[in-house]
């Protein structure tokens, strides 16, 4: 089972992947966590990407596509996976085609979570307000004007691989604004309709 969950930020794909992992013993890849645990083993990309980090810059597509390609060959990813956070652009999705192709693998699914944006950052301020209330600290992450940056970044450069995988007949859209456990059922219906669930 390959996935790619699709959405913007806030739209519950860390929680639907999580649920997944847990149901299919399928590893959540995440291209944040894949480039700290290249750069800890020290392999060749990971120095390649510690030296252009440590200089402050943005790491390239070529990397983290590598890094991609490394990490998909690792013996948990034999059964499958989902990718969280990748690919972010076309040139990344042009590139998990090729990887794939080359390995003579397909991606099953492209799973769209669908969401009200007005609604998320309505969610991201009840969160900010519930922490101040209860005298926690505020996550950097909910703050409604760096959210709505995120929002823009997203529909900038992610957004446009909706029509992609939409093109290549991967699409497969879900309401995300539906409670968790109605969101999971729909993605499970999803699977099935692909012919993975259970597999």
């Amino acid at each position: 089972m390959r996935l790619i969950l699709l959405g913007p930020p806030g739209a519950g794909k860390g929680t639907q992947a999580q649920i997944l992992v847990e149901r299919y013993g399928i590893p959540q890849l995440s291209t944040g966590d894949m480039l700290r645990a290249a750069v800890k083993a020290e392999t060749e990309i990971g120095r390649r990407a510690k030296a252009v980090m440590d200089a402050g810059e943005l790491v390239s597509d070529a990397i983290v596509n590598a890094i991609v390609a490394e990490r998909i060959d690792q013996p948990d990813c034999a059964r499958g996976f989902i990718l969280d956070g990748y690919p972010r652009t076309l040139v990344q999705a042009d590139a998990v085609e090729a990887m794939l192709a080359e390995r003579g693998l397909t991606l099953d699914a492209v799973i769209e979570l669908v969401v009200d944006d007005k609604a998320l950052v309505g969610r991201i301020e009840k969160r900010a307000q519930e922490a101040r209330a209860a005298g926690q600290p505020v996550r950097k992450d909910d703050n409604a004007s760096v959210f709505e940056e995120r929002l823009r970044e997203y529909y900038k450069k992610t957004a446009p691989l909706v029509g992609y995988f939409y093109a290549k007949g991967k699409l497969h859209t879900v309401d995300g604004m539906a409670s968790i456990e109605e969101v999971t059922a729909k993605i499970e219906a999803v699977l099935r309709s692909v012919g993975v669930a259970g597999r």
